[in-house]
């Protein structure tokens, strides 16, 4: 296997991932890259904690994130007006859901698709955050939300997709004699995604409504795991089957799309999980050949 980067146990490894994985893509925000950091592997083996989106969580790629972002907006509001937007979705038995609603009834999001906008979502909740402080206070609700349960290898187990997506604008600050309707706006977005784990139904020993998630859960990551294959192939790219998943569809322009990406594969050390260690390590190893636009 070939990768561009391995961190080893101990939980330090959030801090150097971030520095050397993820402040790149930050920063590209700022010139207009739109960006994605996905979290892969079995469920147990640190998705949820790499990515910081447990509830009141201080670590991680998100929390850093956020800091950084206001950091680097602080610098550079002498030159440009920013607007920041969150929004926080999660996908469950295929089903989008929005954890930034106050609506408990369910709301009617949309995929759609435009030439200039890429895919997007219609009818979620898009919250105007101005500090890390307010960010986090979304991602806390949000993350109150989603949907986890019990299995035998994960005690709080995510049991669905989650995407935390930020949305960058920046107008730069006119000059005296300068007119608004010249000024070109900057946008960019960042999706930070936390998958739910890739597990055998029958390893989790799940029964009724666990059993139904896991095959919900494995169906999504199926779909991921065969568009990494066709855009990771040696051969000339044929069909992307983008559209066999909610996931798929909304990850499409992350991968083989206009967006930075950085995948981080999380395993186990333990001997037990060899099999799923294996798979995690095949689809890692594809995605590293997939080349965006």
């Amino acid at each position: 296997f070939t990768f561009d980067r391995v961190y080893g146990g101990g939980g330090t490894a959030p801090p150097f991932i971030f520095d050397q994985c993820v402040l790149p893509l930050v920063e590209g925000l700022f010139q207009g890259y739109n960006a994605t950091v996905f979290a892969y592997g079995q469920t147990g083996s640190g998705k949820t904690y790499t990515m910081g989106t447990g509830y009141g969580s201080k670590e991680g790629v998100i929390p850093r994130v956020m800091d950084t972002l206001f950091q680097k907006i602080d610098a550079l509001k002498h030159k440009a007006d920013f607007q920041v937007r969150v929004s926080f979705i999660e996908i469950f038995k295929e089903n989008v859901r929005d954890l930034l609603s106050s609506s408990s009834s369910e709301s009617h999001i949309k995929i759609r698709e435009t030439g200039s906008a890429g895919v997007f979502l219609t009818g979620v909740t898009e919250v105007d955050v101005k500090s890390s402080q307010e960010m986090t206070a979304c991602l806390d609700k949000g993350s109150r939300c989603r949907a986890t349960g019990s299995t035998s290898m994960n005690l709080h187990s995510s049991r669905s997709h989650a995407i935390f997506t930020l949305n960058v604008e920046q107008r730069p600050k006119l000059s005296g004699d300068a007119s608004r309707a010249t000024v070109d706006i900057l946008r960019a977005k960042f999706h930070l995604v936390d998958l739910a784990g890739s597990e055998r139904v029958k390893k989790t020993r799940a029964d009724g409504d666990r059993f139904s998630e896991g095959v919900h859960i494995n169906r999504g990551l199926l779909a991921l795991g065969n568009v990494i294959s066709a855009l990771g192939a040696d051969k000339k790219r044929g069909h992307v089957p983008y559209r066999d998943s909610k996931l798929t569809r909304l990850l499409q322009d992350s991968l083989g799309g206009n967006s930075h990406t950085t995948m981080i594969a999380c395993i186990s050390p333990a001997a037990s999980n060899a099999e799923e260690t294996l798979n995690t390590l095949k689809y890692a190893n594809r995605a590293r050949n997939i080349q965006n636009k």
